[in-house]
Formats: structure tokens, C-alpha cells, sequence
């Protein structure tokens, strides 16, 4: 089985200069967690709910809601992302997929093909994969 036969192909992705309050709200809105970040059509790196919080997290911004909300509006993406991240392609074993995203402790990988994002392979997927093949 490949990663083609498994990805989500529909990605949501945010720009490197948006606002992470963007990607925040994408969170809360479609309940994912993890987001390429595009610069046009070039992947150029991930961002994930922990970023976010990771990045608003201070004692201070955790007692003022406009700390916060003044770091989610004026802090860009690119400041908290993971840059080139690791990528697979279509035609990679599922199995090898797993594998990376056991290995390196993420939560999924983006699918490139031919220099464009053309999926996402997550550990959701994975378990489904796995709930689907397993007997009753």
C-alpha cells in the first residue's frame, strides 16, 4: 500500500506571512492539527497546534487575553514553524511513512510530487488504515 491510496488530498495550508491567528483559527475551526506553510506554491515548512501554543504560552500572555490576542495577530507564521520539513511522495511505502513519523515523533508528513504539496499523510490516516485491515 502507498501513501497515494491513503493521504488526504484536499490540504489546508497558511502563507509564511500571515498572522499565526490564521493557523490558530483554523485549529478551533476544522479541528486539525498541523498545517503546511506555503510561500506561493513552495512548501516551506509545518506548523502545528503546539507551535501555536508553545509560542503564546507565557505566564504573563496566559493572564491577559490582549497579550494574547496581540501575539496571535502580529506574530507571522514563519517565526514559529518547522522549516523544510521532512516530506514523502505519493509513491512511498505506507509502511515507510510510519515509519518517519514514528522516528522523528511528529503527527504527519506533507506528500510532494514533482516540487508541489500535493497531500498530507498523518497519523490518523495511518489508524484508520489499521482499523480498516484488522478483523472484527
Amino acid at each position: 500500500m502507498l501513501v497515494r491510496d491513503r493521504m488526504t488530498s484536499e490540504v489546508i495550508t497558511v502563507g509564511v506571512s500571515e498572522p499565526i491567528r490564521r493557523a490558530w483559527n483554523l485549529v478551533e475551526e476544522k479541528r486539525l492539527r498541523r498545517f503546511p506553510v506555503m510561500d506561493g506554491d513552495r512548501l516551506v515548512g509545518i506548523i502545528t497546534d503546539r507551535d501555536i501554543r508553545n509560542a503564546t504560552a507565557s505566564s504573563v500572555v496566559l493572564t491577559e487575553k490582549k497579550y494574547h490576542d496581540y501575539l496571535l495577530d502580529t506574530v507571522r507564521v514563519e517565526s514559529i514553524m518547522t522549516q523544510d520539513p521532512r516530506t514523502v511522495t505519493p509513491d512511498t511505502g505506507l509502511k515507510e511513512a510510519a515509519r518517519i513519523i514514528l522516528e522523528m515523533q511528529v503527527g504527519g508528513l506533507p506528500v510532494v510530487e514533482d516540487g508541489r504539496l500535493v497531500g498530507i499523510i498523518t497519523e490518523t490516516d495511518l489508524i484508520r488504515t489499521l482499523i480498516e485491515m484488522l478483523p472484527d
